[in-house]
């Protein structure tokens, strides 16, 4: 597959679906009204970056890539469908630029996180979005909006924690297929790698580094010279640079310390940013030189160069010294993520050695912090640690305050102090019945309620009906008189002739 890490796409997100006019029509219904919808808004465009993923193949042919524009709005208050979504999958490290202005835009480093480059345009508004009291019938709407069009440069730079550097020929893949499971081309000739190789090296469980190898560099380079320094820009996030030298060159005319000079040179004319990176030696095919003269050709290739930093002497071929560069690499570069990540949040009530001091902490010592990782990598030994230490009061015990002697009072007879108590109880007591008023009555409500109706109206026929029982006991009994009924007249007859 060939390696590309530039190119430049064409993106355009979906325009906005316009907004409908539109009345409602229906049997007995005079005036419906407006039910015009929405437009949809249109597709956006995504970039994602994708760990299975190292070249940029995929965007040199396909430049177009556009987005579907949003529904247009329909009557029966119906909206549009939005459009749909594009995602594009890129390697992780790819620089997403404008290639016109030239500014960045995104960088893609988390592996699976969607980011927008192109937005899409909103849907318009239908008819029924501007009724009202006073428009009842509106026939206005909005057209959609239109999406973002964008003409995009890519560029991948890899994400490697340590950078090979050095010559053509210099044994860089092959030291990467030592130390990783890495397999580029490998062949007697110069500029056998022709693009950036990943290895991941395995120190130990969860103890891992990534090695990138780039092609090899020649004098002049900057001005074209090989394959120029364009490969450079994949060791710009590297934290560590490896520069490999051949200690043992095909031709004996060659002077290593000259080629490492070039280098050196070639690395600075591309970017100060880089070559001010910490760099390290690595003396490669060792095992080619004998060994009376391994110590001297060292010595004098260190002071021909004149470079103070670190220095190995490996083998890549049978491997020896390698293992000591592995660890001395992964170390330092652990150092410097322990320096760049975030101070561990420690809760100092359970950390030992911590003590109050009125109302502040003071901080606990260097032994007490490294005690506490510790115990909580090792439950077993925090449990033991905890029942064998006693228990201990960290708030310490206020000053005692100083004790100020009050002025003795002189001493008065007891037969004055019971007087003066008997005379203000009789003063208490006077002005007591002062202040009491009497009680004033409530007045009545003239108002009687339902129920206080009733009452009375009972009580009134009671009474009434114990009157006319009194006045029956009272007369004498007399044998009542019978009333005379008067006769009836009898009516003269009306004789009838026969």
């Amino acid at each position: 597959m060939k390696f590309v890490d530039e190119a430049i796409i064409d993106i355009a997100a979906g325009d906005g679906g316009n907004g409908c006019v539109s009345f409602r029509h229906e049997k007995y219904k005079e005036f419906g009204g407006p039910n015009g919808g929405d437009g949809g808004r249109g597709g956006h465009v995504y970039a994602m970056a994708d760990v299975s993923l190292n070249t940029l193949v995929d965007f040199r042919f396909a430049r177009r890539h556009e987005a579907k524009r949003g529904q247009h709005g329909m009557g029966s208050d119906m909206f549009g469908a939005a459009g749909d979504d594009i995602v594009l999958k890129m390697p992780v490290g790819t620089i997403i630029a404008d290639a016109e202005t030239g500014e960045v835009l995104h960088e893609l480093l988390t592996p699976g996180e969607p980011i927008m480059v192109a937005k899409g345009g909103d849907g318009g508004f239908g008819n029924m979005r501007f009724k009202s009291s006073i428009n009842r019938a509106p026939r206005q709407k909005t057209p959609g909006e239109l999406g973002e069009k964008r003409l995009v440069k890519l560029e991948l730079k890899v994400l490697a924690d340590v950078g090979l550097l050095g010559m053509p020929n210099a044994g860089k893949s092959t030291l990467i297929t030592a130390i990783s499971n890495a397999r580029p081309k490998i062949a007697d000739y110069p500029f056998t790698t022709l693009h950036p190789n990943l290895g991941v090296v395995r120190v130990g469980p969860s103890q891992s580094f990534v090695v990138a190898d780039v092609p090899g560099l020649i004098e002049g380079a900057s001005q074209g010279a090989g394959l120029g320094h364009q490969f450079l820009r994949h060791l710009q996030r590297t934290r560590l640079l490896l520069h490999l030298v051949d200690m043992a060159p095909f031709d004996d005319a060659v002077n290593p310390a000259k080629q490492a000079k070039a280098i050196v040179a070639e690395l600075k004319k591309y970017d100060p940013k880089l070559f001010a990176k910490p760099r390290w030696l690595v003396l490669n095919k060792m095992d080619m030189v004998p060994k009376d003269e391994r110590q001297a050709r060292v010595n004098a290739f260190l002071k021909a160069f004149k470079f103070n930093g670190p220095v190995f002497q490996v083998s890549a071929l049978s491997k020896d010294g390698c293992d000591h560069l592995v660890k001395a690499v992964f170390e330092h570069i652990k150092s410097i993520q322990v320096a760049l990540a975030e101070p561990e949040y420690v809760d100092p009530r359970f950390v030992p050695g911590l003590e109050l001091s009125g109302n502040e902490l003071t901080p606990p010592s260097k032994e007490s912090v490294q005690e506490t990782r510790v115990l909580r990598e090792n439950p077993k030994a925090a449990v033991k640690a905890v029942a064998k230490t006693p228990a201990k009061t960290s708030l310490k015990t206020p000053a005692p305050k100083p004790v100020v002697e009050k002025a003795q009072k002189p001493k008065v007879p007891k037969e004055a102090v019971k007087k003066a108590v008997v005379k203000k109880a009789a003063v208490k007591k006077a002005t007591v019945k002062k202040a009491v008023t009497p009680k004033v009555p409530a007045q009545k409500s003239t108002v009687p309620s339902s129920k206080a109706k009733n009452s009375s109206g009972k009580a009134i026929s009671l009474k009434k009906a114990l009157e006319k029982k009194a006045s029956v006991e009272k007369t004498p009994t007399q044998n009542p008189v019978p009333k005379k009924i008067p006769a009836k007249k009898s009516l003269p007859t009306r004789q009838v002739r026969q």
